[in-house]
């Protein structure tokens, strides 16, 4: 009879997602047996994941995967593992922004750093994408605030505020800011942008795609004809961006980009990759800010007078970015890209394997 397993978990609302976060070390070290592990865990193969900790969304079907840094260059290694829902998948091609938010509060927990007195930065290496963030929360007599008065749309109530600053997130996943060399190409005759800002991305117009741009997240998942549409120019897009066969993968995301229809310098509608994201991820509104600032791609054409200060509005309301663009040899250079979100750890404890 195979004996329990009761493995040490916190559950974190990370800026607009929520997931479950662990020590590397106390997850099995193979990389297919931990992900078995954590769809075990998470319920999936279940679209309510009911037998799990999961909850039944992308949005809180995420592991955050802790760990004391191997590089001189930074305190703290950060694995993000999307798990799936009704699939029992494990993806960590991507990154998450929403739940790299809530690592200063699981590190200072497990004891993996100090606080300062006031606020602590701690440098996190991203291992999905190799690349570092500086993620700085407010530390009052060395203890960590939860409570503030920072809003984030998308989540109810206020928070004490995290600010995320990214470094040089150019060519994430591929190496290259534009891995197929063109600001803008033609797929299944409609234009579009294949970026890589912290995230793979193919931006496409909403007018190209019959839309306005300012849909609900509910009149584009339940558009199955729409969905099907933006599926097969994702596919083309994975192999022409170097990334393969992509049908299994959550990369490359897509944002149908439309003009600001508020007080925002764009519209993007985030999907993850087969349903709209019920507000943005942080990483996809890096590459979306990005590609605003950059003339020539699809995205600065459905920008309005795009500054480095770029104002995102999404399902929930709108989402704010501060890019750093500088030039470079053969192609842009993304040197920062910061950003505010919140964090609130919901419960420390065991979660139960049988």
């Amino acid at each position: 009879m195979t004996q329990p397993q009761y493995i040490p978990c916190m559950l974190i609302r990370g800026g607009t997602s929520k997931g479950a976060y662990f020590l590397a070390s106390d997850l099995p070290q193979s990389p297919e047996a931990r992900d078995q592990l954590l769809i075990k865990i998470m319920g999936s193969g279940d679209v309510q994941q009911i037998n799990g900790i999961g909850g039944g969304t992308t949005l809180t079907s995420k592991v955050a995967i802790i760990s004391p840094s191997q590089s001189s260059d930074a305190e703290i290694d950060y694995l993000f593992a999307q798990v799936g829902v009704e699939n029992k998948t494990v993806d960590t091609k991507p990154s998450c922004g929403n739940i790299l938010s809530g690592v200063v509060a699981f590190a200072s927990e497990k004891g993996l750093v100090e606080l300062g007195d006031g606020s602590t930065t701690i440098r996190v290496k991203n291992i999905n994408t190799n690349t570092i963030i500086e993620v700085t929360a407010e530390t009052p007599n060395k203890k960590l605030k939860i409570d503030g008065t920072t809003s984030i749309d998308g989540v109810p109530g206020t928070g004490s505020p995290v600010l995320l600053n990214f470094l040089d997130v150019g060519g994430s996943k591929t190496g290259k800011l534009f891995p197929t060399g063109l600001l803008k190409e033609d797929i299944n005759g409609i234009e579009v942008t294949c970026i890589d800002a912290a995230v793979p991305m193919v931006h496409i117009p909403a007018s190209a795609l019959g839309l306005v741009g300012n849909e609900t997240k509910l009149e584009i998942d339940s558009n199955a004809e729409l969905l099907k549409k933006i599926e097969s120019i994702r596919i083309i897009a994975g192999e022409k961006m170097g990334l393969g066969d992509v049908s299994g993968s959550v990369i490359p995301k897509v944002s149908i980009v439309s003009p600001p229809h508020g007080v925002g310098s764009i519209t993007s509608r985030y999907l993850v990759p087969h349903n709209c994201h019920a507000s943005h991820a942080v990483t996809g509104a890096i590459c979306v800010g990005a590609a605003s600032l950059i003339e020539g791609t699809v995205t600065h054409q459905q920008a309005k007078d795009p500054s480095s200060l770029v104002v995102i509005e999404h399902p929930s309301g709108k989402i704010d970015v501060k890019i750093t663009l500088l030039e470079g040899e053969f192609e842009p250079v993304i040197a920062q890209a910061a950003l505010v979100r919140t964090a609130r750890p919901l419960f420390k404890g065991d979660v139960y394997v049988a």
